[in-house]
C-alpha cells in the first residue's frame, strides 16, 4: 500500500498520535508515534531527535529509536527521573489515543558517510539514538559492533528486539550491577584506534566523561557524542570579566540593526523581543534549534553539540554569548 507523506513545504509541528505504549525496561517506557490518518511521516536520519510538547506546557526532545526506514511511525524511548523537571513525568502519563504536537526531526548526531567499522557506546537511556544507528548501519550492510551499559538486565531497553544481533555478536551488553569496578572497560576498549573507524556515544554524565576520556587520544573528526542532559558545570573562582562579559552589541546583518544584549540576558530571548523569529526549545545548547550564523565577532561556545568546524560559522543563541563588544548575526 502506498502511503501520503505528511512533508510539506513549511511544516515545523505535527500532530500525532500515540499508537502504543510499551514498557521496555524498569522505568522506561517506549512510545510509537504515528500520523492519526495513517500517512507516511517526514522522514528522519539515524540519530535524529524530535521535540514534544507536553500538556504541562513543557517542551523535551527525545531521540527517536526505530529504523530511518520506516517511514509510518516515530518511536522514543523514555526514562522516567523521579528527580527531573517533570518532563519525563509528564510523557510517562501519555497514554494510547492521545494526540500530541511534535517538531519535525533534526538531527545533531549524524552518522558520517564511509567508515569502515563503526562503534556504538551506549549508556542507560542513552541507547535510543544508537539504536536507530544500529538500524541503519545493518541495514547498510556495514561493519559495526553496539555495546550497551546499564546496571542490569531489567534496565536494558529494547534487549528483546535486539536480541538476534546479540546472539550474531553484533550487540553486546554489559551489566556492571551498580558497582563501577565491574562496569565495562573503555578505555582498555578504546585504546587502539583503527583506520576509519568512527565512535559514537550516549548516555548519563558520568558515562559521556568515561569515553570523552578514553577517546582523548582518538584522531579528531573520528568521535562523535550527542548529551541528553546539559553536564554540570564545575565551580571554579570568580574570573576577571573577560571583553565583552557585561554585554555586547547584535548587529543584524540584513537591516543594519543593532541590539544591546546586557550580562545575564539570553541572545535568544533578546532577539525574540525585537522581533526576531529564532526558534528555541531545550534552552541549553543541546538540541540545535536556536542555530544562527554569525558574520563578524567573537563567541564565548556554550552549547554541546557544535563541533570545532560549526563553531567558527554558528552559535546557539539560547547559551553562547560575544566575547567581543560587536556580533554581527546572518538575520
Amino acid at each position: 500500500m502506498t502511503m501520503t507523506s505528511l512533508q510539506r513545504p513549511g511544516v515545523t509541528t505535527l500532530e500525532l498520535v500515540v499508537r502504543r505504549v510499551t514498557l521496555e525496561a524498569k522505568g522506561i517506557n517506549a512510545y510509537e508515534l504515528v500520523d492519526p490518518e495513517r500517512r507516511a511521516l517526514p522522514p528522519f536520519t539515524a540519530g535524529a531527535h524530535i521535540d514534544i510538547h507536553l500538556p504541562n506546557g513543557l517542551v523535551r526532545q527525545y531521540s527517536l529509536s526505530n529504523s530511518p526506514v520506516e517511514h509510518h511511525r516515530y518511536v522514543i524511548g523514555v526514562l522516567r527521573d523521579p528527580n527531573g523537571s517533570g518532563g519525563s513525568a509528564a510523557v510517562h502519563q501519555l497514554q494510547v489515543g492521545d494526540l500530541v504536537h511534535v517538531s519535525v526531526p533534526r538531527n545533531n548526531f549524524e552518522l558520517q558517510a564511509g567508515a569502515n567499522r563503526s562503534i556504538l557506546l551506549a549508556g542507560g537511556i542513552g541507547v535510543t539514538p544508537l539504536k536507530s544507528m544500529m538500524h541503519a548501519l545493518h541495514e547498510q550492510g556495514a561493519d559495526y559492533e553496539l555495546h550497551y551499559c546499564c546496571k542490569g538486565p531489567e534496565f536494558a531497553a529494547f534487549s528483546e528486539e535486539m536480541q538476534v544481533l546479540i546472539e550474531q555478536g553484533r550487540v553486546h551488553l554489559h551489566f556492571d550491577g551498580g558497582d563501577p569496578a565491574k562496569s565495562f572497560d573503555i578505555k582498555t576498549f578504546l585504546r587502539n584506534t583503527p583506520t576509519g573507524c568512527h565512535v559514537y556515544y550516549c548516555g548519563p554524565a558520568g558515562f559521556m566523561q568515561a569515553c570523552k576520556y578514553a577517546a582523548s587520544h582518538w584522531p579528531s573528526g573520528r568521535v562523535h557524542f550527542e548529551h541528553f542532559k546539559a553536564p554540570a558545570k564545575p565551580t571554579a573562582p570568580q574570573a576577571p570579566a573577560e571583553e565583552g562579559a557585561d554585554g555586547f552589541v547584535a548587529k543584524i546583518a540584513s537591516s543594519g540593526e543593532q541590539i544591546p544584549v546586557q550580562n545575564g540576558q539570553s541572545l535568544a530571548q533578546v532577539l525574540q523581543d525585537a522581533g526576531y523569529p529564532v526558534e528555541t526549545s531545550c534552552q541549553s545548547g543541546l538540541c540545535g534549534t536556536c542555530k544562527v550564523r554569525y558574520l563578524e565577532g567573537e563567541v564565548d561556545h556554550q552549547d554541546y553539540i557544535l563541533d570545532d568546524a560549526e563553531k567558527g560559522e554558528f552559535l546557539t543563541t539560547c547559551v553562547s554569548r560575544a566575547t567581543s563588544k560587536l556580533l554581527v548575526l546572518d538575520l
